[in-house]
């Protein structure tokens, strides 16, 4: 997993290594990786998403590689940059990729032609990391030749409560009945890791929410 100590891909790996899986945890900072809580099922290994040589050797005898990356302020063209790395790296290969994406890109409910990023209200300091995950999704949605799967989060992604609950969507942003976009990190690791073990979409993108 590339970006497995980040808010997300921490949540991720602990979840699959809950449930069993071996998980290799990629980062660029050894120091960083082995803030992570210790298990006989995690591997840890220094690596960089955005070079193909890395991607391609620590994928090797994998069954998925995931990719949860978030870039800091004022980097958000890393994001593409590591897409493009990932399946370059993944290119003719089995290993399936599974990508933690954004929200920018779904559409709002009962307008198919007005994405998020685009709505009414849309705060313009989340603009640059949202068309950074719209350039992201449009590498990876590109790519011929690699078994991927785009995870989309709602509006909203907050640390918060392991429920098991959540609705699937696929190009619409889910909206509860109390009008919020809206899952925890925790269930939206539930559901990525449910993918992982059920796969349901191949070479599409899908989302999740309350």
């Amino acid at each position: 997993m590339f970006g497995a100590t980040g808010a997300v891909g921490s949540r991720a790996g602990q979840e699959a290594l809950s449930r069993g899986h071996e998980v290799t945890a990629v980062g660029r900072s050894m120091e960083r990786l082995e803030t992570l809580p210790p298990d006989r099922n995690l591997r840890l290994e220094r690596g960089d998403a955005s070079d193909v040589a890395d991607v391609a050797r620590l994928s090797r005898g994998q069954d998925v590689v995931i990719s949860a990356t978030r870039p800091v302020p004022g980097q958000e063209h890393e994001l593409a940059i590591a897409a493009k790395g990932l399946t370059a790296g993944l290119a003719g290969s089995a290993v399936r990729l599974v990508v933690v994406g954004g929200a920018a890109s779904l559409t709002l409910p009962g307008d198919p032609d007005t994405t998020v990023v685009d709505g009414p209200g849309f705060p313009r300091e989340l603009r640059p990391i949202a068309l950074a995950c719209n350039e992201q999704f449009e590498v990876v949605r590109g790519s011929e030749d690699v078994d991927w799967v785009y995870l989309s989060p709602p509006a909203v992604l907050e640390p918060g409560v392991r429920t098991g609950q959540y609705r699937v969507g696929r190009d619409e942003l889910l909206v509860g009945a109390d009008g919020a976009s809206y899952i925890s990190m925790e269930d939206f690791a539930v559901a990525l890791v449910d993918e992982i073990e059920r796969p349901r979409y191949r070479r599409s993108r899908f989302t999740v929410g309350y």
